[in-house]
């Protein structure tokens, strides 16, 4: 500031000197002033000083059946939320039902002994109220919120769906039809099948590696069995119910009194798993999606539970890494390399096991090189001590976000029940700011050591195998491929097909039995089955197709075949527009099966099976 009031001094004495004219000086001002704004820009204004958390004390007590109640009394808003959660989840599903947990939470508030689905649904809206529920891997949860003056009524609604669900035979036959519906929709997504390939990579036989129910699994889920479940995992002495709101502590303890204290106890049985399995190489697995344009790339290593005490270094480590748009990830691989949309990392800590993980999907062409700048970026993490101020950002990042998670009762809450299911300290919420900034840059350069182990590391990849296999292979020791349903299928060569444009050279007995008119039946968006027939045709060693049935005729091209799996390009003309998608299937003997994607939103894949026309 003195030296720029010295300057104006010295110009408005070459002024009266005439030395320097009035508009000289004003743009000489200006200037000045310009440059100030400029400087002023460039510096980030200092963060302002850490508040308070103003967190109501929780009042806790057990009822003698043995549920836990928590109430924060929080008269700031005429607002009470509800959470029953219960030590239950997925990895509770028996072995040969996996999401029999999630069926029982989505049905629980479609009917009950005293009200049906419909009135559920119509006193919810005439509350103005929420009632959901849904499970994880590792607890379950029924959530209602509303209005503080209708507390009791909602409370009532919650107690009702969880004490007396009568899982209607009508209504469980629906929620199957859509639960199929889902499977076929969520092999469609490359998010999901990057997903189910990981879990069963990094969890082998633990529970953790089923992210998906199955169609026999589905059908399995009778009225009987929902009930019976629900009655053995839905018992007080396993579960919490937590109240957030404007609530005065003796009138709601009264009313869950009143609603839950007839509530039986049952048996709680501790949980005992098959560890993960350990990992010794660095080992890639392919999901095939033959004409794919990009790659989803996942990366990662077995990690940390939830209580693990180097939790936090681990959290600071992936804001570090990845957490955001100005991590490293996503500074190099999108804003360098110009790969991708963005690339992250994620710490998925469980109560059990956990993982830590890089992601991001890129073009097709450059998933080799965006494999390299991943393990760059992860060898740097475990070679480099971390700059002053990228710890200064992070721990930044991590305890300016926190205060507003909490901030309204469904985040308070939230944290409340993980306090509760995972056993973490009472005085969570009031010690993580300090616990945040008292990592170090040596913390993070030690659990980086020890978790992020690039040369163990497991890398799945959903994309066109033909394509991305020789940009791969210096990043692996060894390589699987998958199909889209998750069956294995052979690796492919260059000695086995040679792509030519619109049609493929192949070579073998496989391809040969390819050849022929097939008769098959594919299974549509609602169920129904559609008769179509399938034609494979050779000629010079080029194989091409086409697929016809009442929905018209649609060509095949760039048909490749591996050993006794096949893929191909699929072009169908519909309403004068011309739509994409891919045929891929296995053949074993005279029976040939697989499914049709076609590249339109939402539009799940389209089974089918078929033998070859006499």
């Amino acid at each position: 500031m003195l030296q720029t009031t010295t300057k104006l001094i010295l110009c408005a004495a070459f002024i009266l000197s005439g030395a320097l004219s009035l508009e000289t000086f004003a743009q000489t001002n200006a200037q000045q002033g310009m440059k100030q704004t400029e400087d002023f820009r460039k510096q980030a204004p200092p963060p302002l000083a850490a508040r308070p958390l103003n967190i109501p004390k929780p009042y806790e007590t057990t009822l003698p059946n043995g549920l836990q109640v928590v109430i924060v009394e929080d008269l700031r808003l005429p607002l009470v939320s509800y959470r029953l959660a219960l030590r239950a989840g997925d990895v509770n599903d028996p072995a040969d039902t996996p999401g029999l947990m999630d069926m029982v939470t989505s049905l629980l508030n479609e009917g009950t002994a005293r009200r049906s689905s419909k009135q559920i649904a119509d006193e919810v809206a005439r509350l103005g109220a929420t009632l959901t529920a849904g499970a994880n891997a590792d607890y379950s949860t029924v959530a209602a919120s509303a209005l503080s003056m209708y507390g009791n009524e909602v409370l009532d609604l919650l107690a009702d769906v969880v004490l007396n669900p009568t899982f209607p035979e009508d209504e469980v036959k629906l929620a199957q039809q859509n639960a199929l519906q889902g499977l076929k929709q969520q092999r469609s997504q490359p998010a999901f099948l990057a997903s189910e390939r990981m879990a069963q990579v990094l969890f082998g036989q633990h529970p953790y590696s089923v992210v998906s129910a199955t169609p026999e699994s589905i059908g399995a889920m009778s009225h009987e069995r929902l009930l019976a479940f629900h009655r053995s995992m839905f018992v007080p002495n396993n579960a919490v119910l937590i109240v957030v709101g404007d609530v005065r502590r003796d009138e709601v303890l009264r009313r869950v009194n009143d609603l839950f204290g007839k509530w039986q106890k049952g048996q709680t049985n501790a949980r005992q798993f098959p560890a993960p399995p350990a990992r010794t190489e660095r080992a890639l697995y392919i999901v095939d999606r033959p004409g794919s344009a990009q790659s989803n790339i996942v990366i990662a290593n077995p990690a940390i539970n939830r209580t693990s005490s180097d939790y936090f270094p681990m959290l600071v480590m992936n804001v570090v890494l990845g957490a955001n748009a100005s991590s490293r990830l996503f500074m190099n691989l999108r804003e360098q390399k110009g790969y991708t949309y963005g690339a992250y990392s994620e710490l998925d800590a469980r109560g059990l096991a956990g993982s830590f993980r890089e992601t991001a999907e890129v073009r097709t062409p450059v998933t080799g090189p965006s494999l390299k700048e991943f393990f760059y970026e992860l060898g740097r993490l475990r070679d480099e001590v971390v700059s002053d101020k990228e710890m200064r950002d992070a721990k930044s990042f991590l305890t300016g976000v926190f205060p507003l998670q909490i901030e309204t009762q469904e985040g308070l809450i939230n944290r409340l029940v993980q306090i509760k299911m995972y056993n973490l300290p009472a005085d969570y919420l009031q010690t993580y700011r300090d616990r945040i900034n008292a990592i170090t840059a040596a913390d993070v350069q030690r659990v980086a050591r020890q978790y992020v182990q690039p040369d163990k590391a497991a890398i799945v990849i959903v994309g066109d195998a033909a394509a991305i296999m020789e940009q791969v292979k210096p990043y692996a020791q060894t390589i699987e491929v998958y199909d889209i349903s998750g069956k294995r299928k052979e690796t492919p060569t260059a000695t086995a097909m040679v792509t030519t444009g619109t049609a493929t050279t192949a070579t073998g007995a496989a391809a040969t039995n390819l050849v022929g008119t097939w008769a098959i039946e594919i299974s549509g968006p609602g169920g129904q089955s559609m008769p179509a027939t399938l034609t494979i045709n050779q000629e010079n060693g080029k194989l091409t197709g086409k697929v016809s049935g009442q929905f018209g005729e649609a060509n095949l091209s760039n048909v490749n075949v591996n050993g006794n799996s096949f893929d191909s390009v699929l072009t169908l003309n519909i309403s004068g527009q011309t739509v994409n998608g891919r045929v891929a299937g296995s053949l074993a003997s005279d029976k040939l099966e697989g499914t049709i994607n076609i590249d339109i939103p939402n539009v799940a894949p389209l089974p089918f099976k078929g033998s070859r026309s006499k």
